[in-house]
């Protein structure tokens, strides 16, 4: 798939076929134009991401999804914050990030810049871009768009929202979630191998499934993890999150108008142990909206 993809655009499993160059924008909300919100050492990530110098996150703008819990709400909907950047623009904040300390450049939410995204990881590796690249993503993704970007991608960093394809047409209006993010992972494995690490405990390459626990939804949450590990086992880290924030959700979503429970979160956390899964655990002390960063154009 070429850049060209944006003329008919089929990036994510939304399938739009909008003709993103005529400066139309397909149901993510953006056009061919890149728009990036943060570009910036960010420390929130998972233990070998972030490290102590922090992960070289680039939020882009716009998402394929309509997650309607979504902590980056003001960069993720049709009408959202950032900036325009070109790809020569975008190959110099990778480098920039380098430049600072960054452990590697983590790429938030950009499947639907595949093309130029590409592009400017070619040109900025060219350049002398050495430091691992993290594709950070819902899980939303498109096996052929994945494959666009092997042997560019070091990590993976999917999430895995659902199970019940209910619940993902619900909140997220895609009830074909489970279905792509499970084909998803198993390519993002394909590529990566099993996680590696440095000698400082660096992850060098591999795959990280994130799963955001929601209220309410503890059922869905063991069969999430009963899958990966019936098929994924030792091949991937698992990140067991419960750092669900809910904002403005008592009228139309009651049900997620409150945070997880001790008792919900320890009893996932007993799961994830009988299972075998390997990972990460959140602390209580996670679940705060100051681990949602300002999308302000910083480093763009």
């Amino acid at each position: 798939m070429e850049p060209n993809a944006y003329r008919h655009c089929t990036l994510c499993p939304r399938g739009c076929g909008v003709d993103r160059t005529s400066g139309a924008c397909g149901f993510c909300g953006a056009s061919d134009v890149v728009y990036v919100g943060r570009a910036a050492l960010h420390a929130w990530e998972e233990p070998p991401l972030s490290g102590e110098r922090g992960s070289g996150t680039v939020f882009f703008t716009h998402c394929a999804l309509g997650c309607v819990f979504c902590q980056n709400r003001t960069i993720s909907r049709r009408e959202a914050q950032g900036k325009p950047v070109t790809q020569e623009r975008l190959t110099e904040i990778f480098l920039e990030l380098q430049t600072q300390g960054a452990h590697n450049i983590n790429l938030v939410t950009a499947s639907h810049y595949a093309p130029t995204v590409r592009a400017a990881l070619q040109q900025a590796q060219a350049q002398g871009l050495h430091i691992p690249v993290v594709y950070n993503c819902g899980g939303y993704e498109t096996v052929e768009t994945l494959r666009m970007l092997d042997g560019l991608i070091d990590i993976y960093l999917p999430d895995f929202k659902y199970y019940s394809s209910y619940y993902a047409g619900m909140y997220s209006g895609a009830p074909d979630y489970p279905d792509f993010a499970k084909e998803a992972i198993a390519e993002m494995v394909r590529q990566t191998g099993a996680p590696q690490f440095d000698q400082t405990r660096m992850m060098t390459r591999g795959t990280i499934v994130r799963h955001l626990m929601l209220p309410g939804l503890a059922g869905d949450t063991a069969q999430v993890l009963r899958y990966l590990a019936e098929h994924f086992g030792d091949r991937i880290l698992v990140s067991l999150m419960r750092q669900y924030t809910p904002f403005g959700m008592a009228e139309r979503y009651p049900e997620l108008d409150r945070k997880i429970t001790d008792e919900e979160y320890e009893q996932a956390v007993t799961l994830f142990s009988e299972l075998g899964l390997a990972g990460f655990l959140q602390d209580k002390e996670s679940i705060s909206e100051s681990f949602i960063p300002s999308f302000e154009g910083q480093g763009v």
